[in-house]
């Protein structure tokens, strides 16, 4: 069995495409990792209740292609038990990683317990770790979606079927790290004893918002906090990735460098822009040409689904036109566009 994850190997820095609620879906994740190659990219995040409640509508949140790894499943939640068998789930699906969200400060979501609010309960928090990491030893051990008493026999045959498709290097047992995306703090800043509580159960990676829940995304995150963790974590084998605020290939060297992180999540300055990633913008490439290439995957991947629906592309496209000339009037009809062919159309003429 594979005994060395991908974390151990990416080279530093990592510049990585950071997770983002409806935004980094499959044809997002695929356009950034051609056109931008970040050294590895998220999946949006998905609820361990809903998959263990049956919800196979968000079994498309797992769609990905081998062009995107390694690619990370990203799971929230609050029942450790549901962790556990979704784990299992997404290392028969051939995810390269998992990683737990800690950070969202979505009011639904930190609500509930999930999210940003497990920096306030560290003990459930350490216990969804725990059962996450036994959820791919559980697996190792050979079991399967169809073994988990939560998981519908309807998503464990997409599961199967899924699974069958996978290489032969994905079909086999491999070692699965289990990483933490979360926020400096939950009022205030707590780096100092949030930090050392997960460090506690190894993951193999934390990734660290610069904001506290309270702050939403707005002021500016705090990179020194960043740094206060970086020196905590560098006493440790876990990786240390910060995230917030960071506008260019540029600006992501410069934090590294300064707050002694090993890379940066990149996720606003992403849209529209996959050439963030790389120090230079390839000068032979059409924004249009991506612009449509995206809109084509978007459509082709979901339009079989009884809830399709184009809108969710729309914003996408106006982020491709923000940077041109007379870019109002063009995203002024893209942005009611509603097919493919229509965006095909608008930018051809």
């Amino acid at each position: 069995m594979q005994t060395e994850h991908f974390w151990k190997t990416l080279q530093v820095p990592i510049l990585g495409l950071s997770p983002m609620d409806g935004l980094t879906d499959h044809p997002f994740r695929h356009i950034q990792k051609k056109y931008g190659q970040p050294a590895v990219v998220y999946t949006e995040f998905t609820s361990v209740e809903g998959v263990c409640h049956g919800a196979t509508q968000l079994l498309k949140d797992f769609l990905f292609d081998e062009t995107q790894r390694p690619v990370i499943a990203q799971i929230y939640g609050t029942t450790p038990k549901f962790f556990r068998q979704t784990a299992v789930l997404l290392c028969e699906l051939g995810f390269d990683g998992i990683d737990i969200n800690m950070g969202c400060p979505a009011k639904n979501v930190a609500h509930s317990g999930a999210g940003a609010a497990l920096i306030k309960n560290p003990k459930l928090g350490q216990e969804i770790i725990r059962e996450t990491q036994a959820g791919v030893t559980d697996w190792q051990n050979g079991m399967t979606a169809k073994d988990c008493p939560d998981i519908s026999e309807e998503i464990a045959q997409v599961v199967t079927a899924r699974k069958q498709k996978l290489s032969d290097l994905y079909q086999q047992k491999r070692t699965v790290p289990v990483s933490v995306k979360t926020r400096v703090g939950y009022t205030d800043p707590v780096v100092s004893e949030w930090i050392p509580t997960l460090l506690e159960m190894e993951p193999a990676a934390i990734a660290l918002h610069g904001r506290t829940l309270q702050q939403q995304y707005s002021g500016l995150a705090s990179w020194e906090e960043i740094g206060k963790a970086a020196e905590i974590i560098h006493k440790t084998t876990t990786r240390i990735v910060g995230n917030g605020d960071v506008s260019s290939y540029a600006d992501a060297l410069h934090k590294v460098e300064t707050y002694g992180t090993d890379g940066v999540l990149i996720g606003r300055a992403s849209l529209g822009n996959p050439f963030v990633f790389l120090p230079h913008t390839p000068v032979a490439i059409n924004v249009f040409d991506i612009a449509l290439e995206h809109a084509v995957l978007f459509e082709t991947t979901f339009k079989d689904d009884p809830r399709y629906n184009f809108l969710p592309m729309r914003k996408h496209l106006a982020w491709y036109v923000r940077a041109i000339p007379n870019a109002v009037e063009i995203r002024t009809k893209l942005v009611l566009s509603s097919s493919a062919s229509e965006v095909r159309e608008i930018l051809t003429e």
